[in-house]
This record gives structure tokens, C-alpha cells and sequence, in this order.
């Protein structure tokens, strides 16, 4: 069982799929590990740890050769597999709603794809979910970033001067960003709101010691997603919400938004009036910039500024923090491929509850039942 790590290809990917204690790790499993040389720099890992870990580091072609599994961050275009054996699995996350083609090329590659992204969230894959563990520091990163750009103080402060009063933060979107948004904020002193569509998160908002903020007694609540993802409002819900939002938000002095719906654009959830109606130097993180954004006028890697309200989004919000998403995202793949570890065929065997959800392709076709559907109407 051969496994190889590629440098990542994608446009501002910092991150890498393999740390040296992972690879120690897969090595004790009885893999052999190949890594390419450099993978690991934008993450301040050198080849040398990976070497004295007990990996091979290979140029990008000859790490890849007779390699029964790749993982990767984001996955790599097919040419960047040649030398691989064939049908061998392919461990990353896959964007498959937006990226089609990559995956179609994938099956008439006869590569197996493993979509990470789609990790059932149930109890016993939490240890392998990449959602959630790049969600997480990808939460932390939106508060920190808006905190610089906010330029004033976020606690409270008594001075013999006068009183420095706390920021506002309001986080839009309680889910696995949304909550560490929360803590972080929190945590720097400011005074902090949130809401969501799902009514369940009011308890985790209060939790933390914020104020949630929520549509009260409204009919047509669709909010409430399967594996813990919100899905679309209703048209009613929709509209009391903006009430609500507009009110809310032209208080504050940050507001960080998370709002996803798996396969569909970012709901728009700040528009340009709402943007008018907020105080001269106030910050908006939109941690769903490279989904099509929740705020009117964002833009990925760009800070914007309308109205005199500065509004900043990453496309790779966690990649900005990519030693410890590299960290995370390599122990969610080692969790994942190990609890499926058969020792006498010295490979991982996935049972079909995490097979069927993750996997894309097999036996030169889509398999996936989330893709289905738009394979047919096309």
C-alpha cells in the first residue's frame, strides 16, 4: 500500500494534506508514504521533516508512481496523476457541485474519488470531518482579521482618560464558523449577537454568552437541514428576517457572516442599503465570499469599501492559518483512512454508511447520489 502527497496546485493553497506526524503514523499502519518535494513549504513544514518522519520526498511525477491513494487538500487536475495505479483512490475535497468536470474526468479516469466535504456528520466520523475543522479555524480567522481592519479596541476599557466602549459583533450563521466567531469575539472582550434560520442554535448562541437574535413567530421555517446544514428560508421567514437584520445591524460595529447551503450559491443576507444604514469605519467578514458572498459587493482577497463599512472576504479563509489547518486537515484524513484499516489486506476497507456518502466515483462512473440527478439532466 503505497500512499503520496502533491503539492498543492490550486491558486493560494497554503495548506498540505500530510504532516510528519501523520505520515509516522500511516508508515506504522504499514503504508509506504511518498511526498513531493515542497509540498509542505506553505505550511512551514520542510522536506526534511518529512524525510526524518520516514517518508520518501520525490519530485511531483515519481511521487505519485504505483500510489494506491492520494490525498490532497483540494484535488489534483487528473494529469497530475499519471503513474498512479489504476483505480486508485483519491482523498480530498472535490467542490463537486462547482467543479463537474474535474470529477466526471475522474471516473472516465477510473481514479475512485473520496469527497471529503461530504463526510456524513454523524458521531463516529467527527474526528474525520474537514468541514468542520477548517469551519473552526476559518471562524477564528474572520474575527481576528475584522478586529485589525476595525481599528478601534474590541473590550471594554476604564482609563483615567475616559471609557473606551466594547465593539458590537454580530455573526450571521451559527454553525461550526459561526460558534468559534462567537467564542473568539467573545474572548477579545466584545459585546456579541448572533442568529441563524436554525431555531436549535439559540441555545448554543446563549451558551456563549451571547445574545441571540432571532424571527419570532413566523410560520414556513425551512432552516432546519439534514447533517446539520441549514437549507433555503421560506419566503416569509425570508422577509421577517431582513426586517429584523436591518434593524439589528445598523448597530453594530463588526459583522461576520457564514451562511452555506451545500450545492447552491451563498444566500445573500447583507444587501447594499443595509450596508448604508451601518456606522462610518464598521467592518463586515464574509466568510462565504468564494461561494458567491452573503454581502452585496464583496470580493474574494479584496477589501471592499462601501459606504465608508469596510467588507473583507478570503478565498481560503483557513488556508491563512495553513500550519494548523494542515495539522487538522492531515488528521482528519489519517482518522478517516485508519478506522478503515484492514490489517490482513493492508489497506482501508470503507463499510457503505461513509463509502456511499463519500464516494464520487468508481468503475469509470459518478456513483454518488448527490450527483445523480444533475448527471441525468444534463
Amino acid at each position: 500500500m503505497r500512499i503520496a502527497v502533491l503539492k498543492e496546485r490550486a491558486p493560494g493553497e497554503s495548506r498540505v494534506a500530510l504532516t510528519p506526524e501523520t505520515a509516522k503514523k500511516f508508515i506504522a499502519l504499514g503504508a509506504g508514504v511518498a511526498v513531493e518535494e515542497g509540498a509542505g513549504l506553505g505550511a512551514s513544514i520542510a522536506d526534511d521533516d518529512y524525510a526524518q518522519a520516514g517518508a520518501e520526498v520525490l519530485p511531483g511525477p515519481k511521487a505519485v508512481e504505483n500510489a494506491d491513494i492520494v490525498m490532497g487538500v483540494q484535488a489534483p487536475d487528473v494529469a497530475a496523476l499519471e503513474g498512479a495505479k489504476p483505480g486508485a483512490w483519491v482523498a480530498a475535497t472535490f467542490d463537486p457541485f462547482r467543479e463537474r468536470d474535474r470529477v466526471d474526468a475522474y471516473a472516465k479516469g477510473g481514479f475512485e474519488a473520496l469527497a471529503m466535504e461530504f463526510m456524513p456528520r454523524i458521531t463516529r466520523a467527527q474526528s474525520m470531518d474537514v468541514l468542520s475543522s477548517q469551519s473552526n479555524l476559518a471562524g477564528y480567522k474572520a474575527v481576528i482579521t475584522a478586529a485589525n481592519e476595525y481599528g478601534r479596541a474590541f473590550p471594554m476599557m476604564m482609563t483615567a482618560a475616559g471609557t473606551v466602549q466594547a465593539a458590537k459583533v454580530f455573526v450571521m450563521g451559527v454553525g461550526v464558523a459561526g460558534l468559534q466567531a462567537i467564542a473568539t469575539a467573545k474572548r477579545l472582550g466584545a459585546q456579541v449577537s448572533a442568529t441563524d434560520v436554525r431555531s436549535a442554535t439559540r441555545e448554543q448562541i446563549q451558551s456563549l454568552g451571547a445574545k441571540a437574535v432571532f424571527v419570532e413567530d413566523v410560520e414556513g421555517i425551512e432552516g432546519e437541514g439534514s447533517g446539520g446544514y441549514a437549507t433555503e428560508m421560506s419566503e416569509e421567514y425570508q422577509k421577517a428576517q431582513a426586517e429584523l437584520v436591518s434593524s439589528h445591524i445598523a448597530k453594530q460595529d463588526i459583522v461576520i457572516t457564514t451562511a452555506l447551503i451545500p450545492g447552491k450559491p451563498a444566500p445573500r443576507l447583507i444587501s447594499d442599503a443595509q450596508i448604508a444604514s451601518m456606522k462610518q469605519g464598521s467592518v463586515i467578514f464574509d466568510l462565504a465570499v468564494a461561494q458567491g458572498g452573503n454581502v452585496e459587493g464583496s470580493q474574494p482577497d479584496e477589501t471592499v469599501e462601501k459606504h465608508g463599512v469596510k467588507i473583507v472576504g478570503y478565498s481560503n479563509t483557513a488556508g491563512h492559518l495553513a500550519a494548523d489547518a494542515s495539522a487538522l486537515f492531515a488528521r482528519n484524513l489519517y482518522n478517516f483512512l485508519s478506522a478503515f484499516w484492514d490489517e490482513e489486506a493492508g489497506k482501508p476497507v470503507l463499510d457503505a454508511e461513509i463509502g456511499e456518502a463519500v464516494r464520487l466515483t468508481q468503475g469509470g462512473k459518478v456513483v454518488n447520489e448527490r450527483l445523480l440527478p444533475i448527471k441525468e439532466s444534463t
